[in-house]
């Protein structure tokens, strides 16, 4: 082995720690999970035109049931491109992928950057291919490397590598327990696959497989990044400052409309109220003593009025960097042939650098890794996207780039 293993996972953990934080703070904004806590969130426009985003790149991108990829071959001597194109098609169309591609779509959304592990199904299965959306805090990335934590009960880590004979000190305790819950590291580098134990140690003496890939099952994509970087930072990652203080000032605003509408009171400690008995209801009468002036309303100090304005202005800054008011529905009004043209040529301008990296970091590989797997399964003979075939893509996005002379 050329490179040490246990550096290389250990070196790509502690870069992609720097961005556990600003994952979570995007997420937790856009979309909690059963661990956030819900109850302070006061604003959902970040989370609603996320979503809306996301259903627009998935449009654009990859439209389910539409003739979105073709192959086009390079030469008269080259494979039948037409049936590669057609056993494509109906694989992903049969597959998990357009329920699937949608999450990835979130992740690179929120995150700025998406996992989906493409995996063969068993022979005799509806469709060659099998989707998952694997969560980023699960992977971590290098330059040609690509590290994939997850935890499962013992048994399954045996069904998925039947040849792995459990360590001795564990032995007894998956027979007792086959429920025993393991830390499985799975790292492609290269095209070598390495599985292993995360149980402390050195790796060698942890290997639970070993094997090699034709082509890589972890599609990981962009949606922009930063020079130096590795991991890609989103529209919600751009606007997090915007979204953290829109939901601070819809929370100081609520506080407010609480106190306009049980107000603040102050009564004389007379000795005849008592205070625990009070009770602010419509028609509820409140003893007071003699010549005292019982309760008596104090007046706020504070005027939120300007925090409308405020809160108006981040909504917009919000919607705008999430593409909102950019990427909006063309039935959401009447346009003409003209303004279509000129929102298709403003979307071209905006999602231009980022069609071109999710073609060159998305689309190619899921197609090569389709073509390899039907290739190997004798669905297709062998054919290259490097040498024995051009992709043609074809997704609305690509229209538009065309009609704007962009490719």
């Amino acid at each position: 082995m050329k490179y040490n293993l246990q550096q290389m996972y250990k070196r790509a953990i502690d870069m992609r720690s720097l961005w556990i934080a600003r994952w979570d703070a995007a997420t937790r904004y856009t979309m909690p999970t059963a661990d956030d806590d819900v109850a302070m969130l006061f604003d959902a426009t970040a989370a609603d035109a996320a979503d809306n985003l996301a259903a627009s790149i998935y449009s654009l991108l990859t439209p389910p049931e539409s003739q979105w990829v073709s192959l086009i071959p390079e030469s008269t001597a080259s494979p039948d491109a037409t049936a590669a194109t057609i056993a494509l098609r109906a694989n992903l169309n049969d597959s998990n992928f357009y329920t699937t591609i949608h999450q990835c779509y979130m992740d690179l959304i929120v995150l700025g950057t998406a996992c989906l592990f493409m995996a063969e199904n068993p022979i005799g299965a509806a469709s060659a291919f099998s989707f998952t959306a694997i969560p980023m805090r699960d992977i971590a990335i290098l330059p040609n490397a690509t590290f994939h934590t997850a935890n499962m009960p013992a048994y399954e880590v045996m069904e998925k590598y039947p040849s792995w004979t459990p360590p001795a000190d564990l032995r007894e305790t998956i027979k007792n327990n086959p429920e025993t819950p393991l830390k499985l590291v799975q790292a492609l580098v290269g095209t070598e696959f390495t599985a292993w134990l995360d149980a402390g140690g050195d790796i060698e003496n942890n290997i639970v497989a070993r094997g090699t890939f034709e082509t890589n099952p972890y599609i990981i994509f962009r949606w922009s990044v930063a020079s130096g970087e590795i991991y890609g930072r989103g529209p919600v990652l751009r606007a997090l400052p915007d979204i953290k203080t829109a939901n601070k000032v819809v929370e100081l605003v609520l506080k407010n409309a609480t106190i306009a509408v049980s107000g603040i009171w102050q009564a004389d400690d007379d000795g005849v109220i008592n205070l625990q008995n009070i009770n602010l209801t419509p028609g509820a009468i409140i003893p007071k003593a003699v010549g005292s002036s019982g309760l008596t309303p104090l007046a706020s100090g504070a005027d939120f009025d300007v925090s409308q304005i405020v809160l108006k202005d981040l909504r917009e800054r919000i919607r705008h960097a999430l593409l909102a008011d950019r990427l909006g529905l063309l039935s959401e009004k009447e346009m003409t042939a003209t303004e279509i043209l000129a929102r298709n040529a403003d979307m071209m301008r905006i999602l231009g650098a980022t069609y071109g990296r999710l073609l060159h970091e998305f689309i190619h590989p899921l197609v090569e890794r389709g073509l390899q797997i039907l290739s190997r399964r004798g669905v297709i003979d062998k054919i290259s996207l490097h040498s024995d075939a051009e992709l043609k893509y074809i997704a609305p996005i690509t229209k538009m780039a065309i009609a704007e002379n962009i490719i």
